[in-house]
């Protein structure tokens, strides 16, 4: 081992000039400079003041090339987490899988890692070969070597406003197909996760996957199971909030990746209007995104596990349990069979509870309830929930749009709506009435006044 090392090292050393990167000029990769982070620009400037290497790097130069506006900027550096963490008021070295600093400016953090070396046989691997640790540097060209896809693997250069390319990735992303940087196979067992990548790539830019990239995925894609929970979660948020989340919920099933992301998914799916109501949240997601409107997760993965919770809330019920312990007995069932695979965050799975145990109380109009209802922090969330349900066929959409019209009022108009409901007769979609008190019989007064009274006392 140590010799095979060994030989690849010298041979690295002695190997003959490779052909260097090509330097895409602005008139041809058409980035414009005033759509760059000011920080990461800052970030790329302090460096090179004190001679280190520094470009942005990554899905932001991605986004920028198609006309994308970036969630957040990365910079690629030969400076060592040590060697920048000095030069920034606000840095933090973090990770240990991946070591790199976060440079704080406000409320942007600037990923800046330090240029890595391709993955060797002595760095440290799992059972199923996925690298547990890779803090390795390196050379700026083998920085890109160990990228990803060849689209991931542009550097901006912010002082002369160039794109460094190694692999041919602006040709690949002006074709929008996604290629992988070495053999495919290899770097999914070095990180199964860039399997879920390609698939999220090719429906946010539209694209195809290149087909050696695609053709290991199916029978490497139990390698999903290795990848810690919470990382998973991480990824799969992004696939949901990409704004193609429909499209990558298909691809993924196309290429046999949807199993043990969410297990009860596939199960949703199979029943009667499960599909549609998993459609109707994943599009209403996806017109938020390209809207450039914020999406809450809790929202989004209580509408996806929603069908699994209202089918065994109904069993219970059937079975004799009251609404409101059934409904609590259903969520904890299915959350507690979702976290096993799926990391969902304690305070995500808080408000997904707090948006299902809302719903119950939808089904009636009472003056003191709908007040304490318009209290509840996720009220509005359990709002835009119920027209989700509506639109689905699962409940009425008159008093569903009567809830949404008091979640947009104002504090006048919503007390004038809760006294005119309060006068209507209770009807049909505001559930059943309350069960009537039994009063006790009055008893008639005696005909024959006090004295006969007294006299039957007596008797």
């Amino acid at each position: 081992m140590i010799t095979e090392t060994i030989k690849k090292f010298v041979g690295r050393l002695f190997a003959p000039a490779a052909r260097g990167p090509l330097r895409i000029g602005r008139d041809k990769h058409g980035i414009d400079r005033r759509n760059v982070s000011r920080h990461a620009i800052k970030v790329c400037e302090v460096l090179r003041q004190h001679g280190y290497e520094a470009y942005i790097v990554g899905g932001a130069v991605r986004d920028l090339i198609v006309g994308l506006e970036p969630k957040d900027f990365d910079v690629a550096t030969n400076a060592t987490p040590e060697q920048i963490r000095p030069l920034f008021r606000r840095a933090r070295i973090i990770g240990r899988r991946f070591q790199l600093v976060h440079v704080v400016f406000g409320q942007e953090i600037i990923e800046t890692s330090t240029f890595r070396a391709p993955a060797s046989e002595d760095q440290e691997t799992d059972a199923h070969g996925r690298i547990l640790r890779d803090n390795v540097f390196g050379t700026h060209e083998e920085d890109a070597a160990r990228r990803d896809f060849t689209m991931n693997a542009l550097y901006y250069d912010p002082h002369n406003e160039e794109v460094i390319d190694f692999h041919n990735g602006v040709a690949d992303l002006k074709k929008r197909q996604i290629r992988m940087i070495g053999d495919p196979a290899k770097r999914y067992r070095e990180d199964p996760v860039r399997m879920l990548r390609a698939v999220r790539f090719a429906a946010k830019l539209n694209g195809t996957i290149d087909p050696a990239t695609r053709q290991p995925i199916r029978t490497m894609a139990d390698l999903i199971e290795n990848v810690p929970a919470s990382r998973l979660f991480d990824e799969m948020l992004k696939l949901l909030t990409c704004g193609h989340a429909m499209d990558c919920l298909r691809q993924l099933r196309a290429d046999g990746l949807h199993n043990g992301l969410l297990p009860l998914l596939d199960v949703v799916l199979e029943q009667p209007g499960g599909e549609h109501f998993v459609e109707l949240a994943l599009e209403r997601t996806d017109a938020r995104v390209r809207a450039g409107k914020t999406i809450s997760p809790s929202f989004l993965f209580a509408a996806l596990l929603w069908q699994q919770v209202e089918v065994r809330w109904k069993q219970l019920r059937a079975q004799g349990e009251h609404t409101i312990p059934a409904l609590s007995q259903a969520a904890d069932s299915v959350l507690d069979e979702q976290t096993e695979k799926l990391a969902i965050q304690r305070r995500f799975s808080s408000d997904m509870r707090e948006i299902w145990f809302m719903q119950p109380r939808f089904e009636r109009r009472m003056g003191k309830t709908i007040f304490r209802m318009i209290e509840q922090p996720r009220f509005r969330a359990a709002c835009d929930f119920l027209q989700l349900r509506a639109a689905a066929g699962e409940f009425d959409s008159v008093l569903a749009q009567w809830w949404m019209d008091l979640a947009n009022a104002d504090d006048a108009t919503r007390a004038d709506m809760i006294e005119e409901v309060s006068r209507l007769p209770r009807d049909a979609s505001d559930g059943p009435a309350p069960a009537a008190r039994k009063r006790r019989p009055r008893r008639r007064p005696s005909s024959r006044g006090p004295a006969a009274g007294n006299a039957s006392s007596a008797e």
